[in-house]
């Protein structure tokens, strides 16, 4: 352990220094600072060298030459917190004797430094010392500072009543001495202008001089760019067009969290831990959380977090980053209280519900149409051996024909431009790059007329999407492109006013993610800044491809996310237990040789990472070899607990060797605690990755002896413990040399597909509308509230008769109340045409059961073939094909039956295959069901 010499030597004067505090510069820095104390009363003099006086290890200067700080030390294996008081004393002592203003106070071990900014917040433990620039703008700040009660809100930027009052309840935290804020605010509701308005009052007020806006992706750091020179045009912002590097002369920062990550991370790095005094977390969640923390935990300022994310599917992690212990955030404003202002604050949506039948059946034998299992016949291919479940689509098999459609029913129902004709501005939500691509190509080729224009794809790592005239710009700003496809870069954050109509054409399973994408399509238009392609929008729609909205009825909070543990993390991990397990077992040697390997690892860590400074005191623990003598359980938690979590910063290393290592190190580890299945899955996977190293090239070749050795299972079977130490020695630098198969890709088919669902229905003199599924809710609701007060529905709940001028009563009656019920919209949802207004209404109290039209179809052409069994194959074929086209079409004429879809079985359709006897017969069974 060092003593206090030491400890003021080797590490906090080489922090003072990192700061710019130069301890040999007397103009920087004063050791052992003489403060003259008075003498106690009836001492006229010192009677020791020491009496009246006491001695500050550190005082840190400004340019005028007065103390800006104090810096109070103890020796590395003390508490540092002992000389808390000790050091607010000297800062006290120093103002009084020089007149000065009040030193700012800091008391450190070495390892930890602890910040006190007295008479305003409580010690804070910080990463690194401030600059002096630093210091002499905290004074400026700490004198100049107004009352935030008093500071008025620029309503120009946010001066809605919702905003105020959330840019109100963060002053008043801060004036309180809070410095962790959370908004939760409805996508659309305008976070960003909130956060620059608050921005606004607390740099007039003269809280804040500098702030950091964090984004997740460029274009969002664009974007809020874009927004900050709007509203706060004469701040300087960082980047400009085209800057890499950073810059120390602005006042507003926008940064992704991986260039921040990288700027605090790189050698030399020039930025204070204290340059920044509020920090903007955009879309505070849980990766944020678990990925970027590093960046939130090196700059110590008021933190403020932004999110669209309902307050009961917020992460307990984030709620715990921003201080909301009891799960409220600061403040929150939610989309239906934004929908249901008055005015609306934000647009209302309709959904329309498509599937087509292969998503819903699959794609096989008994799904594809005649014609294409006749083409692949002729092609030489096998039909019985395709066989796909619908939702593997765009997984393992792509079909042409089922994006076709999906676009043609977009072009149908899409809401359009004031002309009628094209589309308004569309986001279509694709599952992969290559499934974006598929539907460019698809649109290119259903709609040539548009030349190319009338789709993109955008995409996060195209540079063409980016800054003026890019892609992104030309979608926002421009009548061209109208439809933008996308792949997760538009699911979040971007902000397009005119965007009216969303497609899911892919399945989505979080949550929040879920109502991010629907956001996108919220904001209403700005009344003095509307564009020719959207001149008016009261609504937008949305086109669930995929059942969305119905997955998340069934399953209200999505998916649960998997956190992912890093790699380093996991290989510490496991070595740990291999150590524990070798303790235990009596194999000594084996646990001290992977003790050797495990410290190894420790020193690895990247020393310029400030979560390994910040832990510091517990890296000096296990620095002493005494640690290491004996490992107790304590000592193996301390490792799990405190130094485990630290390999998260390991970034810059050969993650195809360290998985490698991993696998052999797993391998081992239940080799030695003879998990024999276990053993044997790990390795035949490390046998095939070594078969998988390229013996042509020239350094792998090297070792061909010793992997054509190990791809033999009697090297296994005498493998021992220095085997496993061979393999990850020898062959874990070649990994990256691996001879991967890179995937074939999805089967690709372009087989018709037909629409089996299609779920919306109007209703109402307003034409409102809603997915049948809502509708049918809507209205079984209604039908139940009225029961219980309206005479007519009561005597038919009991069973009996009602007169047909009743009848007419309760019809008058639904038709007026909201959902506006008619006998015709109850045929369209409950899919039954040949029902009455009452039958509709003893099905829905319970009384009668009605089925729908596909289930009539269904069970009479079942009952036809059940009850004629001389059918062939091909008979019984065209029936089928005869049932879904009457389900399709919910009719059929006679001259129908030959021509196309059935002339695909027989040239001659219906007539080829049946007798005029049978002919007859099918007539009169399309008659009974699709009259």
């Amino acid at each position: 352990m060092k003593n206090e010499a030491e400890t003021r030597k080797e590490l906090i004067d080489a922090k003072l220094y990192a700061a710019g505090w130069d301890v040999n510069n007397l103009a920087h820095v004063s050791q052992e600072f003489d403060i003259t104390m008075p003498l106690p009363d009836g001492v006229a003099e010192s009677r020791t060298p020491y009496e009246g006086h006491q001695f500050s290890d550190y005082v840190l200067f400004g340019r005028d030459g007065k103390p800006l700080a104090v810096v109070e030390a103890k020796k590395s294996s003390k508490d540092a917190a002992i000389g808390r008081e000790q050091a607010k004393q000297y800062c006290y002592n120093i103002q009084k004797q020089y007149g000065c203003k009040l030193p700012f106070c800091f008391y450190t071990n070495g390892l930890e430094i602890n910040f006190w900014d007295l008479e305003n917040y409580p010690p804070r433990k910080v990463v690194g010392y401030p600059t002096r620039d630093d210091l002499e703008r905290y004074q400026f700040i700490r004198e100049n500072r107004k009352q935030l009660a008093d500071e008025l809100i620029n309503t120009n930027i946010a001066g809605r009543d919702y905003q105020i009052r959330a840019i109100r309840a963060v002053m008043e935290g801060i004036e309180k001495k809070q410095r962790k804020f959370l908004l939760v605010m409805a996508t659309g509701t305008g976070k960003t202008r909130t956060c620059i308005a608050l921005v606004d009052a607390l740099m007039r007020a003269v809280h804040i001089e500098r702030v950091l806006f964090l984004v997740d992706r460029v274009a969002l750091r664009e974007q809020a760019l874009s927004a900050f020179k709007e509203y706060m045009p004469n701040e300087p912002r960082w980047p400009k067009i085209g800057e890499k590097l950073i810059a120390k002369d602005r006042r507003i920062y926008v940064s992704t969290y991986p260039t921040m990550l990288n700027i605090i991370r790189e050698e030399g790095n020039s930025l204070s831990p204290h340059f920044f005094d509020l920090i903007v977390v955009d879309e505070s969640h849980r990766s944020i959380y678990n990925t970027y923390r590093e960046v939130l935990d090196y700059f110590k300022a008021i933190t403020l977090g932004l999110t669209a994310t309902p307050t009961d599917i917020i992460d307990h992690n984030t709620f715990e980053l921003f201080n909301c212990a009891d799960g409220l955030p600061t403040f929150a404003y939610i989309y239906e209280e934004a929908v249901n202002n008055v005015p609306p604050y934000l647009c209302n949506f309709q959904v329309m519900k498509i599937q087509t039948k292969f998503q819903e059946e699959g794609i096989s034998k008994r799904t594809i149409s005649l014609e294409d299992q006749k083409r692949l016949i002729l092609e030489g291919k096998e039909v019985a051996e395709i066989n796909f479940e619908g939702t593997e689509l765009e997984k393992t098999v792509t079909n042409k024909g089922t994006n076709a459609l999906i676009v043609k029913e977009f072009m149908e129902e899409s809401i359009k431009d004031s002309n009628g004709v094209l589309p308004g501005k569309t986001i279509f939500f694709c599952s992969t790059k290559k499934h974006a691509r598929r539907i460019e190509q698809i649109f290119d080729s259903l709609y040539p007329e548009y030349m190319g224009e009338l789709a993109k794809v955008l995409v996060s790592d195209d540079p063409r999407v980016y800054g003026k005239g890019g892609l992104l710009d030309q979608f926002t700003n421009n009548n061209m492109p109208r439809i933008a496809i996308s792949v997760d870069m538009l699911d979040t954050g971007i902000d397009i006013r005119e965007l009216v109509n969303l497609v899911f054409a892919k399945p989505v399973y979080s949550y929040t993610k879920f109502w991010q994408m629907i956001g996108r399509g919220t904001r209403l238009l700005e009344s003095q800044k509307i564009k020719p392609w959207c001149t008016e929008k009261d609504k937008f729609l949305i086109l669930d491809c995929w059942d969305n909205f119905e997955y998340f009825k069934l399953n209200p909070k999505g998916k649960e996310a998997i956190v992912q543990i890093p790699l380093p993390v996991r290989l510490f991990g496991i070595r740990l237990d291999k150590i524990e397990k070798s303790f235990d077992l009596r194999q000594d040697a084996i646990a001290v040789k992977e003790i050797i390997k495990l410290r190894r690892q420790i020193q690895e860590l990247p020393q310029n990472s400030f979560v390994i400074q910040e832990a510091g005191k517990d890296l000096h623990k296990i620095e002493d070899d005494k640690f290491w003598t004996k490992l107790t359980n304590e000592k193996i938690k301390f490792l799990h607990k405190k130094i485990k979590p630290l390999f998260r910063t390991v970034s810059q290393t050969d993650f195809n060797g360290m998985r490698f290592q991993k696998d052999l190190l797993e391998a081992s580890l239940a080799k030695l605690v003879n998990e024999a299945g276990k053993f044997e899955t790990l390795k035949d996977h490390i046998i095939e990755r070594i078969g998988e190293l390229p013996l042509s090239v020239n350094i792998v070749a090297r070792e061909e002896v010793l992997i054509r050795l190990s791809q033999k299972n009697s090297y296994w079977a005498k493998a021992t413990d220095a085997t496993f130490d061979e393999l990850a020695d020898r062959l874990s630098a070649f990994m990256k040399y691996r001879d991967v198969d890179k995937p074939i890709g999805p089967a690709q088919f372009d087989f018709i597909d037909v629409l089996k669902t299609k779920e919306m229905v109007e209703f109402g003199p307003d034409h409102s509308a809603v997915s049948v599924s809502k509708y049918r809710e809507m209205v079984e609701k209604l039908i139940m509230e009225l029961t219980e007060s309206n005479g007519i529905l009561q005597k038919i709940k009991l069973g009996q008769e009602v007169t047909e001028t009743e009848a007419q009563e309760l019809a008058i009656l639904l038709q007026d109340e909201y959902p506006h019920i008619t006998e015709d919209l109850l045929k369209s949802v409950y899919r039954n045409r040949k029902a009455k207004f009452l039958q509709f209404i003893r099905h829905i109290l319970g009384l009668e059961v009605l089925e729908g039209f596909p289930e009539t179809v269904t069970k009479a052409f079942e009952h036809f073939i059940q009850s004629h069994t001389n059918l062939s194959s091909r008979q019984i074929d065209f029936l089928n094909l005869l049932k879904e086209y009457i389900m399709d079409k919910e009719t059929v004429k006679k001259r129908d039956l030959i021509e196309s879809p059935f002339t695909v079985l027989h040239p001659l359709g219906i007539r080829g295959l049946f007798t005029p006897a049978e002919i007859n017969e099918i007539i009169e069974l399309t008659t009974k069901v699709a009259s």
